[in-house]
């Protein structure tokens, strides 16, 4: 049996969408976009949605809005993906990384310690799916002494009056918190669409406008859809029409549009999402099963407190072994055909970020999250017959690895 990571979930509706963009005579930013983006909204209760070309993209986007620049500081866990720091360090900020909780996600008592004057920003990161404590996020910045704190260095700054929240929600959408959808939590919200996620457009990111009064997240939503497009006054649609070629540039906006090729996929996924979503579902309860009557093996959370992940990554940990003997326990279910991964490899311990100066000998838990961690197949393709073959499989790697120990 072959089973792949993490293969996109293409089926004769994808196809049908694509194909009706690719005949319609327009393959860049238009009408599925604009779909997609109503759709979005509907499904999380959000803000006005802004779909771009990445995650990465539209998180630098957000934050050159806000207006960072050298010497502000953005908190984000030291336990995520790459693009985290990079968009904060492309937006001319410093990444100020703190250690991670138990449930992988970042420690809002770490956010606290690591507050100061320059704090401008904060990107927590819903880790596999599973959502940050928001409540306690949102409550923590609106605290009279932390916002005595902050200093604003930009006029949308100067209108916030305190730091500015982003979820990274790249693996999230379809999560719940509090009885809500993943999405409307946070000043802003960014989703990743990218082809290993629930829902995805190829490469795409969307970008959830919740911004507080006195903020108008309409106006918004046309201030960073030109931004998205060079700042040009008129989209490609609409300049195309007989008669509108005439534009202008208003400012210093940056290439980040999606196109409805791109997004017809998304949109034909996110109106079978509710399906696609207990399919994930049924897979990691199928997983949890076969796990549970193991004394090793540490589930990862799906319910609790309120907070119901979207079964994005079925990040499994295995009690009382070292680093070295994950990847030997990998190397081994690797040999029966079945692709797993590790989510992540914390970012100090990454050269980039070692070399700016970053230890991972300061985020304890960070590491050890990550040196007991197998990410395992998980997507709505996934037959019970492969479930439990992959969680077979994981099980006699484990012990054919500790029993030659």
């Amino acid at each position: 049996m072959n089973i792949p990571f993490s293969p996109p979930y293409i089926d004769d509706s994808v196809i049908t969408e694509v194909t009706d963009s690719l005949k319609s005579g327009w393959i860049t930013t238009g009408p599925k976009v604009k779909a997609l983006e109503s759709e979005i909204q509907q499904l999380t209760g959000c803000g006005p949605v802004l779909c771009v070309n990445s995650w990465t993209t539209g998180a630098i986007m957000m934050l050159r809005w806000l207006g960072v620049r050298a010497d502000d500081e953005v908190i984000i866990p030291a336990y995520t993906y790459c693009a985290t720091a990079l968009a904060v360090l492309w937006a001319g900020a410093k990444p100020v990384m703190v250690d991670s909780g138990s449930d992988f996600n970042i420690s809002v008592d770490a956010i606290r310690q690591a507050i100061t004057p320059r704090t401008k920003a904060i990107i927590p990161v819903d880790i596999a799916g599973f959502p940050c404590d928001y409540d306690a996020i949102m409550q923590l910045v609106e605290k009279p002494e932390v916002k005595a704190m902050f200093q604003p260095t930009s006029p949308v700054m100067e209108k916030l009056g305190r730091i500015a929240v982003i979820s990274d929600a790249a693996h999230s959408i379809g999560s719940h918190y509090k009885d809500k959808t993943s999405g409307s939590q946070t000043d802003i919200n960014i989703f990743s669409l990218h082809a290993v996620k629930n829902i995805t457009t190829a490469e795409g990111g969307a970008i959830c406008l919740n911004m507080p009064s006195p903020f108008d997240n309409n106006e918004l939503y046309k201030e960073l859809r030109m931004k998205s497009l060079n700042c040009q006054t008129k989209d490609a649609f609409t300049k195309s029409k007989a008669g509108g070629w005439r534009y202008d540039i208003v400012g210093m906006g940056m290439k980040a549009n999606m196109a409805d090729v791109n997004a017809a996929i998304g949109l034909a996924q996110i109106r079978q999402y509710p399906m696609m979503l207990n399919e994930r579902k049924r897979v990691f309860h199928e997983y949890t099963e076969a796990f549970g009557q193991q004394p090793w093996a540490v589930t990862p959370p799906t319910i609790q407190d309120g907070r119901e992940t979207s079964y994005h990554v079925y990040a499994l940990r295995i009690k009382d072994i070292t680093e070295d003997q994950r990847d030997q326990i990998i190397a081994c279910i690797s040999q029966s055909n079945v692709a797993v991964n590790v989510h992540f490899v914390p970012l100090p311990m990454l050269t980039l970020f070692r070399d700016l100066g970053y230890r991972i000998e300061d985020y304890p838990q960070a590491f050890d999250n990550y040196s007991h961690e197998i990410s395992l197949p998980c997507y709505p393709q996934l037959t019970t017959e492969q479930v439990r073959f992959v969680a077979k499989t994981v099980i006699d790697a484990y012990y054919k690895v500790i029993q030659n120990q």
